[in-house]
């Protein structure tokens, strides 16, 4: 029996709530070719009960992989370890896919071979207050590619010139979307390896950007699925935890990404991170005050 085409991929951890929703959407998809790999880091709600009467009630490969929690990243590197398809695509509990979503984005990679991972844009679904800061939120990451003219006529293709781009370290620094909203070749993980274990709020774009330096990604302009928005998502329970990302974010850019930034970015990088900067910065200000 050959394997599956596509894995879909849901890390889970007590996620009770919503899950029911996601699963769901699973089973509305118009494109069938695929298996559910679950790996879950040891919930105590009823989340295994959920799973198991979806299973029963598949005709499709549903896999369960039990996980000791070792942080979100491992999670999802077990489901990568697990899976069988040729193509990857996550699926976060809290999260739904329209039922065109695998076809429409199938469909992309099996076209163009260049490419290495497809995303789309996405609709919110807002479980919390609507507040001020919610709003505030929503107006900022509501289209992750709005820099780019194109972004909400046509199909996007991203390179590794975003790199350079002024914008490229400015909010949203997620150029390309959640998990949820991504597909891509399993193959590509032989050279950019796995998600960052280290790392708690943005290895996915981590991810991303990995691929981005060998490969080509592209941004379809429809919404292929829903991104729920709520209270004791991960993003908020990071928010208020004190977590080291950025700062691990920017010695990354100045190791691995340097020479594809631009000048301005890799002048500021060197001054924060190379050895001799302390010098340097004490030289710049001697020179300053003879020069008033």
């Amino acid at each position: 029996m050959s394997p599956p085409l596509v894995s879909i991929c849901i890390p889970t951890y007590n996620g009770e709530t919503y899950l029911q929703d996601a699963l769901n959407s699973i089973l509305k998809q118009n494109f069938k070719d695929f298996e559910v790999i679950i790996s879950d880091d040891c919930s105590t709600d009823n989340t295994l009960n959920i799973i198991a009467s979806f299973k029963e009630n598949t005709d499709f490969p549903v896999r369960v992989y039990n996980h000791i929690p070792q942080g979100i990243g491992a999670n999802w590197n077990n489901c990568l370890k697990h899976a069988n398809g040729e193509y990857i695509k996550f699926l976060f509990q809290d999260d739904i896919l329209y039922p065109d979503c695998i076809e429409k984005m199938i469909a992309v990679l099996e076209n163009k071979k260049d490419l290495a991972l497809v995303a789309s844009k996405r609709d919110f679904i807002i479980e919390s207050n609507f507040n001020q800061e919610l709003e505030v939120w929503i107006n900022t990451y509501s289209d992750l590619q709005s820099e780019f003219k194109q972004a909400y006529s046509k199909t996007l293709i991203l390179d590794k010139k975003i790199f350079s781009s002024k914008t490229f370290l400015k909010s949203p620094l997620n150029k390309i979307g959640e998990p949820s909203v991504v597909m891509f070749r399993k193959d590509v993980l032989k050279k950019t390896g796995n998600f960052r274990g280290d790392l708690k709020q943005i290895l996915d774009y981590e991810f991303y950007y990995r691929i981005l330096k060998k490969y080509k990604i592209v941004i379809l302009p429809e919404k292929l699925v829903g991104f729920r928005i709520h209270e004791n998502q991960a993003t908020n329970i990071n928010r208020s935890s004190k977590i080291d990302d950025y700062k691990i974010y920017n010695q990354i850019l100045y190791k691995d990404y340097f020479w594809l930034l631009n000048r301005k970015q890799q002048k500021k990088l060197f001054l924060k991170f190379h050895p001799l900067s302390p010098f340097i910065k004490r030289a710049i200000k001697a020179k300053n005050v003879i020069l008033k």
